[in-house]
């Protein structure tokens, strides 16, 4: 599993670095933001996954195959989610309380990209919060019953 999540790992960074250099014809502008937020959510899902491996398997010694479909799917689950939060942030629905340096602004959505893709379930919470106060939605039933534990 671990050899996995490596691989997928080295995919979003080949990825990151193919739109980096161009070979990935996306140009600059909101499309690539996008682009780079999902990477770096699936980053950030990489690194929950890595540290579930970690914590199940050797330090509470309860690993259990039926996580497996959960850790192979993670990771893209961050993707999207990453790719949302620059979605929400561009649209002026998450709104940060820290000062915007215009230099620094994408790494702004890079860090809610990555937490979005760490905390997945919190970060759909959250989104569903927006949507119920915005438009009047009601909370999905598995926000209701909690997150995951892997």
């Amino acid at each position: 599993m671990a050899l996995y999540l490596a691989l997928v790992l080295g995919v979003f960074v080949a990825l990151g670095l193919f739109v980096l250099k161009g070979v990935v014809p996306i140009k600059a502008g909101p499309l690539r933001l996008i682009v780079y937020c999902g990477l770096w959510g699936g980053v950030g899902g990489v690194t929950y996954c890595l540290r579930g491996i970690y914590l199940n398997a050797c330090v509470r010694q309860r690993w259990d195959d039926v996580w497996l479909p959960w850790y192979y799917i993670r990771p893209l689950v961050s993707c999207i989610t990453g790719a949302i939060s620059c979605l929400f942030l561009m649209g002026g629905l998450i709104v940060l309380q820290a000062e915007r340096d215009v230099a620094a602004s994408n790494f702004v959505f890079y860090a809610l990209a990555f937490i979005a893709g760490l905390n997945v379930d919190r970060f759909l919470q959250k989104i569903e919060g927006i949507a119920h106060s915005t438009w009047g939605l009601e909370k999905s039933r598995t926000s209701e019953k909690g997150g995951d534990d892997a």
